[in-house]
């Protein structure tokens, strides 16, 4: 019988067995539907991590065991088992985009099964290409390689998620840390840097548990990865207090209102006036403050055709002598239809959403849209992106950083308005998803962006959840979800750039495509002959 030469790759494998302390090998029915079903739960449990569970050490536990079990597969069964991992992660930590079909899509309830059951078997197509990539550019490598090609291709494939087709960034590993103790890194190197970290971490714990059945275990062994946690996380104990702003003139009291308005009646004709109605009562019971804000399409026309309202709404600035920001639709001189933020008065200026939700607030497929009008009904689909230059709202003095739902789960939409911004004001309604996990996860990725550039943040919905967030991400003030009511606080501007601000995303995902360059040379070089 022929035998190929031992390569350099054999040899380095063949060390653990020389000292006794080899690392547990996966048993060989984890290779079927055993390995399956513990990357599904695997994928579940990460779930754990964020919002409303907040328990983050499953943003390193669940990923662990998915390295544990791609760590000697084939590339496509590294792919198959990806896609099991992420069924388990979006079928469960999505879920609620079943209850928008249903209640608000106007699908009946098996369509929206498909409808979700597509869409989430989509979504677990990108962890699956991430540990297909992992194993395939180290395929002949030894475990550091595919460690580090493991960590660099599931934040590359993160970032593509967050990109394409709109971008959809929920569940990205790095928000697990608003809560947890790397929160610090947010500022420094985001939310990809974070889950980079994280990556790591999960490495290395899988190299500490994969010693502990090994036959004469070796202390030593453990020192390298142990060592490795404890490191990190001493580090980014003293980053949990770094400032990077600093105060910027007087404070600014907000009175954020939140009216609780059903979706079902929110554009229903019949009940415009009871929704104007709740505001104006909503507003009358704050007391004095600086900024008022409605939420998201609090008035769900366009405004422009209601200038008896507008006029209305600019008295009642005046009358309270504050800035009123409450979300509507507006339309240009072109007839383009805008989800906006306005200011009443007139001087506190107009923000138009520029980051706008695939078929839901505009359609790439409109006319094949259009020949199914029995799919499923939203109202205002058809709106125009604002234009990426717009000016800042103010407020005496004070420059807001304004995004609208959406565009707060993206870092580097709100990075757009630093450091010009001294407070972030976010307007959102998260009523399309219920009492579900989505709008806990939605202020979840809030809080992340005010710590990330560390900003204080309000935050308006129509049913909750509606919050005041400090610099650090903690909230201040809540109201929950089905709630009516007011909240007030008086929130410090600040100034200055956080170095995420300055350089984005970009160093670190250059970083991970190096690093995952490397890492398949790597391979490459431990794999030939001699």
């Amino acid at each position: 019988m022929a035998h190929r030469p031992a390569t350099r790759a054999d040899r380095a494998a063949g060390d653990g067995a020389a000292t006794g302390s080899t690392p547990v090998a996966i048993p060989d029915r984890l290779n079927g539907w055993l390995g399956s079903l513990l990357a599904l739960l695997a994928g579940a449990s990460l779930v754990l991590a964020f919002a409303p569970f907040e328990f983050w050490p499953a943003a390193i536990l669940a990923p662990a065991v998915l390295f544990g079990l791609i760590r000697r597969c084939t590339p496509g069964r590294s792919f198959r088992l990806g896609w099991w991992f992420g069924l388990g992660q979006f079928g469960l930590g999505v879920s609620w985009v079943y209850e928008s079909f249903t209640l608000f899509g106007g699908i009946v309830a098996p369509l929206a099964v498909l409808v979700t059951s597509l869409f989430v078997m989509g979504l677990a197509f990108y962890p699956a290409v991430s540990a297909w990539l992992a194993v395939r550019v180290t395929r002949r490598g030894q475990w550091p390689a595919r460690a580090a090609a493991f960590a660099a291709s599931w934040v590359l494939i993160e970032a593509l998620r967050a990109w394409l087709f709109g971008g959809f960034p929920w569940l990205n590993l790095g928000i697990s840390q608003v809560d947890g103790p790397l929160v610090g890194w947010l500022p420094i190197v985001g939310e990809y840097g974070v889950s980079a970290i994280l990556l790591v971490l999960a490495v290395a714990v899988w190299r500490v548990v994969s010693r502990l059945g090994s036959h004469g275990p070796d202390w030593r062994r453990w020192v390298g990865p142990v060592a490795l946690i404890s490191a990190v996380l001493l580090a980014s104990l003293p980053l949990q207090r770094a400032e990077w702003s600093q105060p910027n003139g007087s404070p600014l009291t907000v009175g954020l209102v939140q009216g609780n308005i059903a979706q079902m009646q929110k554009f229903d004709p019949a009940f415009f006036q009871r929704t104007l109605s709740i505001y104006r009562d909503l507003t009358a019971s704050l007391p004095a403050v600086d900024l008022i804000v409605w939420p998201e399409t609090a008035i769900p026309r366009v405004i422009g055709d209601l200038p008896d309202l507008r006029a209305e709404l600019d008295a009642l600035a005046n009358d309270r002598d504050a800035t009123l920001l409450a979300g509507t639709f507006t339309r240009d001189a072109a007839g383009r239809y805008y989800n906006a933020l306005l200011g009443f008065p007139e001087s506190a200026g107009e923000y138009r959403k520029r980051h706008l939700v695939p078929f839901g607030e505009y359609f790439p497929l409109r006319g094949l849209i259009e020949r199914m009008p029995w799919l499923f009904e939203v109202p205002m689909s058809d709106l125009s992106p604002g234009p990426s230059d717009q000016a800042p709202l103010r407020v005496d003095g004070v420059m807001l950083g304004a995004s609208i739902c959406f565009e707060a789960d993206f870092s580097r939409d709100i990075r757009a308005t630093i450091p010009t911004a001294d407070v972030l004001v976010t307007v959102s309604n998260d009523s399309w998803f219920g009492d579900s996990f989505s709008p806990h996860q939605h202020l979840q990725m809030a809080r992340a962006r005010a710590i990330e550039f560390q900003r204080p943040l309000a935050r308006a919905t129509n049913t909750g959840i509606s919050a005041i967030i400090d610099t650090n991400g903690r909230v201040r003030e809540i109201l929950g979800t089905g709630e009516q009511g007011v909240l007030t606080a008086e929130l410090q501007p600040r100034r200055g750039n956080t170095p995420l601000a300055l350089t984005g995303a970009w160093p670190v995902l250059g970083l991970m495509l190096l690093v995952l360059a490397v890492a398949g040379w790597r391979s490459r070089v431990m794999s030939r002959p001699g």
